[in-house]
């Protein structure tokens, strides 16, 4: 754990309105070194926060934990005030961990540090995930997904050909000869996850065999309604936690970066 300075304790903000002043603040002064303009080239802006136990909750009513989005538009708010032209697509990543990277810049007056991703200055970070078949018969009920330069395939069957001839292996495959109907609306090459060390997340990218008019991928995510199809090969969506993933008409898998207890 690295250990930065920090300023003397009866300087430190304690509730939450405090703790928010001071943070953007914070933000505000490292995002004026991108000023006129040069915001352009960020990709997303990554707050750590390092605080103690009994001092969590407050920092997460600070940075509207159960809204996001709230405290994204204040910041967006404080680059707009200083001409940082952040792409609109850039994301805003609240990391909760004692651990702290040594890329990052330490604030003084509060438990957290920041750091400005860009397409060449991002931390590299690792992760692991759960994929839950929750539809149709895959070979496993849960697959266990690490991070990495490896793709995660999935379709129908363990080995599929392709259109060009050449066979596939599918990671989370779902048998041709099993009962369950959902299976035979599985492509051989359906989908595949990637991990991308420049966002720190994982996404999912439809294959030649589920983009229309072939067998479909739908998601919908755990904190919406809203159901996002995929219609390209190059673009993917980005999975979060709870994400509900539709494989055809009714091949279900669920994404969760938490382990179920029997796993």
């Amino acid at each position: 754990m690295f250990n930065f300075f920090k300023s003397d304790k009866s300087d430190r903000p304690s509730d939450v309105k405090g703790i928010r002043y001071e943070l953007l603040q914070f933000i505000k002064q490292e995002l004026q070194k991108a000023e006129g303009g040069e915001g352009g080239n960020i990709r997303g802006l990554n707050l750590y926060i390092n605080a103690p136990a009994a001092d969590k909750s407050l920092y997460e009513a600070a940075v509207h934990t159960e809204e996001p989005e709230v405290f994204k538009d204040e910041v967006q708010r404080i680059a707009d005030d200083y001409a940082v032209n952040l792409p609109q697509n850039w994301q805003l990543d609240v990391i909760f961990d004692e651990e702290l990277p040594a890329e990052v810049v330490p604030a003084k007056t509060v438990d957290a540090a920041f750091f400005i991703k860009t397409g060449s200055n991002f931390i590299k970070q690792s992760a692991s995930a759960y994929i839950r078949v929750l539809g149709g018969e895959a070979e496993q009920k849960a697959y266990h997904i690490q991070s990495g330069k490896d793709k995660i395939n999935i379709g129908r069957d363990k080995k599929a050909q392709a259109d060009d001839g050449f066979f596939r292996t599918n990671h989370i495959a779902f048998p041709s000869d099993a009962a369950d109907e959902a299976n035979k609306y599985v492509s051989r090459q359906h989908a595949h996850i990637e991990w991308s060390d420049e966002a720190g997340k994982f996404y999912i990218y439809a294959d030649e065999g589920g983009i229309p008019p072939r067998n479909k991928i739908k998601i919908r995510s755990e904190k919406s309604e809203d159901v996002i199809k995929l219609s390209s090969t190059h673009i993917g969506h980005q999975l979060l936690e709870g994400d509900q993933i539709i494989l055809g008409q009714s091949a279900v898998l669920e994404f969760s970066y938490q382990p179920a207890g029997n796993e």
